[in-house]
This record gives C-alpha cells, sequence and structure tokens, in this order.
C-alpha cells in the first residue's frame, strides 16, 4: 500500500519542479514563432497570454505545458495537478520531437 506523503509546498519547491520541465522543453532555445513567443510572455509573467496561446493552439505541446505553469506558482491545492499536467504536455512535447528528430535521421541515412 502506498502512503500519501503531505509536504508542504513552497514556491522554491514549485520553481524547482518548473525549472524542470522547462529544461524538458529545452528553453531557453524554442523552436518556432509561437514557441517564442509563449516563452516569451512567460519569462515577463504575462501567463494570460501564455494560457490564450495553449488555448488557441491546442495540438501545440510546448505551449500546453508552458500554459499551465503560470497556475503552479499561486501554490493552490491544484498545484500538483497543474505541474503534473505540464509535466505530461512536456514529456508529450520531448516524444516528438524526439521522433521528428530521428525520422529526419532515417531519412537521412536512408536515402
Amino acid at each position: 500500500m502506498v502512503q500519501a506523503v503531505q509536504q508542504e509546498l513552497t514556491l522554491e519547491k514549485v520553481n524547482n519542479a518548473i525549472e524542470a520541465i522547462l529544461n524538458v522543453l529545452d528553453v531557453p532555445e524554442p523552436g518556432n514563432d509561437l514557441h517564442a513567443k509563449a516563452l516569451s510572455a512567460f519569462v515577463n509573467g504575462d501567463y494570460q497570454t501564455v494560457k490564450r496561446l495553449a488555448s488557441t493552439n491546442l495540438s501545440d505541446c510546448y505551449v500546453k505545458a508552458l500554459g499551465y505553469l503560470g497556475g503552479a506558482l499561486k501554490l493552490t491545492p491544484n498545484t500538483d495537478t497543474i505541474l503534473a499536467e505540464s509535466a505530461r504536455a512536456a514529456a508529450d512535447f520531448a516524444r516528438e520531437r524526439t521522433l521528428r528528430e530521428l525520422g529526419d535521421a532515417l531519412a537521412k541515412a536512408l536515402s
């Protein structure tokens, strides 16, 4: 049986989690204009713009991951869930990027 451990969330802990997620996204080198715009807004604390970009680019996992993160900084009871959803989106982005890179490498190797 798994026991739940209740630990107090702090801004420092949440910032460490955010840094880990940003590392998966390979920040500070966004791959396109949309990602650059979302990252710039996030870094500048304009979380509403990031959320809007996420809501209007539903299939973009990079923007989706960033879209969650502003809400994590509020340290609510939902912070764990917000971080988990952001981490899942970042992992999806990393998977898509890796598949694209491997596909390109295979195409080059086999041509």
